[in-house]
Formats: C-alpha cells, sequence, structure tokens
C-alpha cells in the first residue's frame, strides 16, 4: 500500500537566547491509509514539534533545517503559508493536548463546529451545515446532539470537550489525524473510551492517525505501531506487538518498567534515573548514554545506526551490534546479542 505520509531525515531546530535548540533530530517515518501510529516518549523528546513540522504550525523562531515530507506523494516541505491554509483540514487536522482550553468558553459548541466546516465549505447551506454538524456530534459520541448544540464547553464536562474537539478535527474529513495527548487532563476512564473512540473513527472513516504521548500503557490499546522517541530522534520502531513484547532499546525498557503494571509486588515505581540532556548542545555519540546502565564505551563517542531486527522492527542501540555483549532485557521475553 502506497504511503499517505513520508517524512524523510526531517530536522527542526529553534533559535534561543541560549542558541540553536535542535528538537527534532535527522526523524523518519511513514504512514499508510487507515493506519494508527503511536509516538511516544517523555514530555520534551520533540513529539509535538513532529506533528506540528508537519502541518507547519511553528513559530517564526522555528526553522526545518533539513530533509522532507511529503503527503500523498506531494512534497509539501517548502509549502508557503497560503498553500498550506488550503491543505490544513481536509489532509490533515490536529486534536490539541488540553480539551480544558482547546474550546472558546464564549461560542456554543455547535457553532464552533459549524466554523471548522464553513472554512473549507463556504458555499455550504444552513441546513446542510447543521445536518453535518449532528452527524460528527453523533460520530464522536455525544448524546442528544440536537440539545447539546446550542450548549456551551462550560456545560460539557472534559470527555465531552475532547470529543467535541474531535468533532471539530474531523469536519473536513482530513486523510490524517494528529492527536496530540488527547487524554490529557482526563481521568483514566475518560482516557480509554477517548482512545476507543479514536479506533473507531479511524475504522468508520479511514484516517491515518499519528497518535501522540508520554505514556507507552496509554497507546497499547490503539497503536498498529510505535515509534519510540528520545532527545529528538527515534530509537526505536515497529509494530506495537514488537515493541511492547521484544522491545531492544534501553530506553524503551525503561519506559515499560516505568507502568505501574511492571511494579506490582514491589515497593517501589521505577523511574528513568537523570534527566533528559539539553538539545541546544546535545550529548555526542547516543543521547540516552548518561541515564543507561547498559551504555558501552561507544556509546558515548558514536551515534548508534538504526539496526535492523525484522522487516518493520528497528532500534538505534549499539547492544544490537553483533560484537556487543550478551544482555538480558529486565523487560521483554528475549536476550540477545
Amino acid at each position: 500500500m502506497e504511503n499517505l505520509l513520508e517524512v524523510k531525515n526531517l530536522s527542526v531546530s529553534f533559535q534561543s537566547p541560549a542558541g540553536e535548540v535542535q528538537a527534532v533530530r535527522d526523524v523518519s517515518f511513514s504512514l499508510k491509509k487507515g493506519e494508527v501510529l503511536a509516538i511516544v516518549g517523555e514530555s520534551g523528546c520533540g513529539k509535538s514539534v513532529l506533528c506540528k513540522s508537519i502541518m507547519k504550525l511553528l513559530p517564526r523562531s522555528a526553522r526545518i533545517k533539513e530533509g522532507s515530507i511529503r503527503v500523498s506523494g506531494a512534497d509539501i516541505t517548502n509549502y508557503s503559508e497560503r498553500e498550506m491554509q488550503k491543505i490544513r483540514g481536509k489532509k490533515f487536522s490536529m486534536i490539541f493536548q488540553d480539551p480544558m482550553t482547546a474550546l472558546n468558553p464564549t461560542i456554543k459548541v455547535g457553532q464552533q463546529i459549524a466554523e471548522a466546516i464553513l472554512v473549507h465549505e463556504k458555499r455550504m447551506k444552513k441546513q446542510q451545515v447543521y445536518d453535518r454538524v449532528i452527524e460528527l456530534m453523533e460520530l464522536v459520541g455525544i448524546r442528544n446532539p440536537q440539545e447539546r448544540f446550542h450548549l456551551y464547553p462550560y456545560n460539557f464536562s472534559g470527555g465531552m470537550r475532547q470529543r467535541s474537539v474531535m468533532a471539530i478535527a474531523l469536519a473536513s474529513n482530513p486523510d490524517i489525524l494528529f492527536a496530540d495527548e488527547p487524554t490529557t487532563a482526563l481521568d483514566v476512564t475518560i482516557q480509554a473510551q477517548i482512545l476507543d473512540l479514536l479506533r473507531e473513527v479511524q475504522e468508520k472513516m479511514g484516517t491515518a492517525t499519528i497518535l501522540v504521548s508520554h505514556d507507552l500503557g496509554v497507546v497499547a490499546r490503539a497503536a498498529d505501531r510505535v515509534a519510540v522517541m528520545y532527545a529528538g530522534k527515534i530509537v526505536e520502531t515497529g509494530t506495537a506487538e514488537e515493541v511492547y513484547y521484544d522491545p531492544r532499546h534501553p530506553y524503551t525498557w525503561g519506559l515499560m518498567r516505568s507502568l505501574p503494571a511492571f511494579s506490582r509486588g514491589k515497593d517501589s515505581l521505577y523511574t528513568i534515573p537523570g534527566m533528559p540532556p539539553t538539545l541546544v548542545n546535545p550529548p555526542k555519540g547516543d543521547a540516552y548514554a548518561c541515564r543507561n546502565e547498559y551504555a558501552l564505551g561507544i556509546d558515548y563517542e558514536e551515534m548508534p545506526p538504526m539496526f535492523r531486527i525484522t522487516d518493520t522492527h528497528y532500534a538505534a542501540t549499539w547492544l544490537m551490534d553483533e560484537r556487543a555483549p550478551k544482555i538480558i532485557p529486565p523487560v521483554g521475553g528475549k536476550s540477545f546479542v
């Protein structure tokens, strides 16, 4: 199947008073129609910047240094803002992080969804717009949409607001949906409902989805493939089954061990030692080396390449080199040389 989205060797930097912040470093991935790709990692690793780079929603201090972005075969890397406005919403749309602040508190929810429709369908008649809003509200699981069309965001719970934000994002039938931590500020039960809803919408509409999260446990129920990101780079990628049941990068092990499910019967919850490095001057070699209890000498000198494990599973760690010592992973069921 042809790739709907192809990102190759993308590097994005910000100019700051402290210097150049290398937020995204040489990132490559692809996305097929109807696929759900989860991008996971700690806060500040570049997940949101990566998504906003594709949609060209970056501030003036940011610039794409290298790489290319292709959507449905078209190279949009150097598109102007006017050109991007024509494809935003239709080619891709985004669900932003906080449902509590994503909606305008002074405008009725139905009107906000209608506005998203009219941006791309200016000639649509009033009754058609209303019918489409009701259809979208039903699609995202908002009950009694005819009544709730006229309510304000403060009348909605957090979960209902997130459903409304999803309806806005889906208003123009995008090919690709970016869900940037869509369960932020929601309780565990509602988180599960929103993730299940994302999956249902993807199956009904055939929309490809990029799901951004810092929690490996959250995306387990929704993702087809997983990309683990650290210090602006993708360090491991594979199918959900490969990453969860046979993780190969020490950072993925740390994220897995940090899940409460892995600490049952223990006195404390595991935490990854140390802090992520500054991206103003990223460290030489593997950026994770200083936090990695399995680090080798070469990790401090040379950045590891992506080692192939299977046709779909890759990991950027020197532990995958044939000369590396044998390691028994703290999670997963396999050891490797």
